[in-house]
């Protein structure tokens, strides 16, 4: 099982990043999928989560009104749509993945997710 983050990078604050996730897990929409991030000397910490079917999701409420969440199930893909961001954004970005029915609410603590990308550091500075 592999998941490839990719997406991260330099922006200013104010500006916008889009993070992706390909996922090599069969049965994708068996999966929740949550994004998690950890600033240096922090814990990781969730930011979002979608269930299997895409209907629901969770945001920190950091995050609320910024950054949007979205699977695309064909595609074995989530992505993490980051608007307004801030310096304390600043982390590295984990996608994680959690064996749960398709119609269930995500889950949002660490260790209940099974499946964890290598991360991608997004960094917001002027």
């Amino acid at each position: 099982v592999q998941l490839q983050a990719s997406g991260g990078g330099l922006v200013q604050p104010g500006g916008s990043l889009r993070l992706s996730c390909a996922a090599s897990l069969r049965t994708f929409n068996s999966y929740s999928m949550a994004w998690f991030r950890q600033a240096p000397g922090r814990e990781r910490n969730i930011v979002a989560a979608i269930s299997g079917d895409g209907r629901s999701t969770f945001y920190a409420d950091s995050v609320k009104g910024r950054f949007t969440i979205s699977r695309d199930n064909a595609k074995n893909a989530v992505y993490l749509q980051m608007n307004a961001l801030k310096p304390e954004d600043t982390a590295v970005y984990f996608c994680a993945a959690d064996l749960t029915p398709p119609t269930v609410r995500p889950r949002t603590r660490t260790s209940e997710y099974d499946y964890w990308g290598q991360g991608t550091l997004v960094t917001v500075s002027s």
